[in-house]
């Protein structure tokens, strides 16, 4: 695969703003092991090889089972998530495919019994912004593992 155009180069002003978003996520209400798993999920979905090979990297340099990463796309059917992450997932899997008539009442109803509403909010973002980078790095055929040692994704000791 052959990356387009850099659009870290391209447009750095806008870059900069959207690397001080994620950051502040880091932050934010929700775990870092959830946080994970939403921008394993979201990329997935999104078949951005970028991020996936990132986030699944970031994930176990973090600490995550590399079991629970193989599961992570039938998550469904597993029984090694937590009924918060199942919720996680579940509110990632809808905003990322948004339905045509909007997020259904249950849906909300389901993921509101495990966040609070600033919990809830914050993994909303979490969920926008990995499918902002997603849709920038499919765009921009972004190659997968292009920027590890930048990263420091090299430190996962996956190749």
């Amino acid at each position: 695969m052959t990356q387009r155009i850099n659009y870290f180069q391209q447009s750095p002003e806008l870059l900069k703003k959207f690397l001080e978003l994620s950051h502040l996520l880091k932050d934010g209400a929700i775990e870092e092991s959830t946080r994970d798993l939403v921008s394993i999920r979201a990329s997935q979905i999104n078949g951005c090889g970028f991020c996936l090979d990132m986030h699944v990297k970031e994930a176990r340099i973090h600490g995550e089972r590399e079991l629970r990463l193989h599961h992570l796309a039938t998550w469904r059917e597993s029984t090694l998530f937590a009924p918060r992450e199942r919720a996680a997932l579940a509110w990632t899997e809808v905003l990322t495919k948004l339905p045509e008539h909007g997020v259904r009442d249950d849906i909300y109803e389901r993921v509101r019994t495990q966040f609070s509403e600033k919990e809830l909010s914050d993994l909303t973002f979490d969920v926008m912004v990995i499918n902002g980078w997603n849709r920038a790095n499919v765009a921009f055929k972004t190659v997968p593992g292009s920027s590890d040692k930048a990263f420091g994704l090299d430190k996962a000791n996956l190749v």
